[in-house]
C-alpha cells in the first residue's frame, strides 16, 4: 500500500510528501471531509511512510516496518475506532498511557483516531492534554466528517487538511476499467456519490443497489401514471430496506431533481439518470409546482426519520401525499 494506489487528492499527497521531505511533519493533523473520500486510506499510507525505516517520501514496502504494517501488526501504529458509535474516555486514556512509552520498531509512533468527532466530551478533554505537549516522536491524525463536533481547542492545536470530492471522470474511469460497470452505470454512481471513491466502489460491487433503483423507478412510474394502489402496495419494499432508507430517499430526490432539469432544458447533459431518459420524458408532463411539492415531501420525510419519527407512518404519509399530486 502506497500513495500510487490513491485515486485523486494529488495536492494533499504533495503537501504530506513535502512535509516529510522538509522535515516539517506536524505532531497533530485533522483530516476533514465527507464520508468515503479516502481520508482513512491516506492517513494509513502517511503513517506507513512515517514509520518506514527508509524515511523517504513513500514507504519502501520491503523493510520490516512496512511488512509489519501491511500485516496489521506494527507496534508503533495505534488505530482507534468508535465502538457502538462512540469513542469513550477509556480508549483515549489508553492512548495517553501509550504516548509516554518510546517507539518499539520505528523512530515514531503514529496514532490515528477514525471518526474522531464521535469522541465523547471526556475523551476530547483527555486528548487535549496530550495535544498540548506531545513528545517529539508522536504523530496524531484525527479523521472526521464533522469537524465542528471537535473542540475548538483541539482544532487549534492541529494542522487541518481538507479533503474534497474526487473528479467524476476519475471515478467513472475506475468503475468502467476496474469494476466492469457500463458508462451509464458508472456516471450514475459517480454523480450519486458526489465524488466519494469509497462509496462509489461499494455501490459498484452491489447488485442490490441497482435492483433497489429499478424498484424505486417502478414505484414512481406507477404513482405518476395514476395507479392508486401503488403507493400502499410498496410499503413492504421500504420496510425490507429500512437500513438503507437514506440511500433510497436520495434516489427518489435525484429522480425528481432530474425531472426539473429535463423539463427546463430538454437535454440529458446535466441529469443523473441518463440511462432512464425515456421514463423521464414520460413523466415530464408534471407541473413544476407538483415536482417541487414532491421534493419537499421527500426531504421532510428524510428529516422526520432522522428525528426518529415513526418510520412506517413517515413513509406512508410521504407516499400518500405524493399520490395526491395526481
Amino acid at each position: 500500500m502506497d500513495f500510487n494506489q490513491v485515486l485523486g487528492h494529488e495536492k494533499i499527497i504533495e503537501i504530506l510528501k513535502r512535509a516529510i521531505r522538509n522535515k516539517t511533519v506536524s505532531h497533530s493533523y485533522i483530516f476533514e471531509g465527507e464520508e468515503g473520500l479516502g481520508k482513512k486510506k491516506i492517513a494509513l499510507i502517511f503513517a506507513k511512510t512515517l514509520l518506514c525505516k527508509e524515511q523517504k517520501e513513500e514507504p519502501c514496502n520491503h523493510c520490516t516496518s512496512c511488512m509489519k504494517f501491511d500485516s496489521s501488526n506494527h507496534p508503533d501504529l495505534i488505530l482507534i475506532e468508535p465502538e457502538k458509535g462512540l469513542i469513550k474516555k477509556g480508549a483515549i486514556e489508553e492512548l495517553v498511557k501509550s504516548v509516554a512509552m518510546a517507539p518499539f520498531e520505528s523512530m515514531r509512533k503514529v496514532y490515528i483516531i477514525n471518526d474522531s468527532h464521535k469522541m465523547n466530551l471526556e475523551a476530547k478533554n483527555t486528548l487535549l492534554k496530550t495535544l498540548e505537549e506531545p513528545p517529539e516522536y508522536i504523530n496524531i491524525i484525527l479523521i472526521t466528517s464533522n469537524i465542528n463536533n471537535l473542540l475548538p481547542t483541539i482544532r487549534s492545536r492541529c494542522q487541518s487538511i481538507k479533503f474534497y470530492p474526487v473528479e467524476n471522470k476519475k471515478i467513472v474511469d475506475l468503475l468502467v476499467n476496474v469494476y466492469d460497470k457500463s458508462i451509464d452505470e458508472a456516471n450514475f454512481i459517480a454523480d450519486f456519490t458526489r465524488g466519494s471513491v469509497g462509496k462509489s466502489i461499494e455501490l459498484s460491487t452491489s447488485d442490490d443497489f441497482f435492483n433497489k433503483r429499478e424498484e424505486i423507478i417502478r414505484i414512481i412510474d406507477g404513482i405518476v401514471k395514476g395507479d392508486k394502489s401503488k403507493a400502499l402496495s410498496s410499503i413492504d419494499f421500504f420496510n425490507e430496506n429500512k437500513d438503507s432508507i437514506d440511500e433510497i430517499l436520495d434516489i427518489f430526490l435525484i429522480w425528481f431533481r432530474d425531472l426539473i432539469i429535463y423539463k427546463e432544458t430538454g437535454k440529458n447533459e446535466f441529469i443523473f439518470n441518463k440511462d432512464k431518459i425515456d421514463f423521464l420524458r414520460v413523466h415530464s408532463f408534471m407541473e413544476f409546482t407538483q415536482i417541487n411539492d414532491i421534493i419537499y415531501k421527500i426531504q421532510e420525510t428524510k428529516d422526520n426519520i432522522n428525528k426518529n419519527v415513526n418510520f412506517q407512518l413517515s413513509i406512508e404519509t410521504m407516499l400518500l401525499k405524493i399520490q395526491e399530486e395526481f
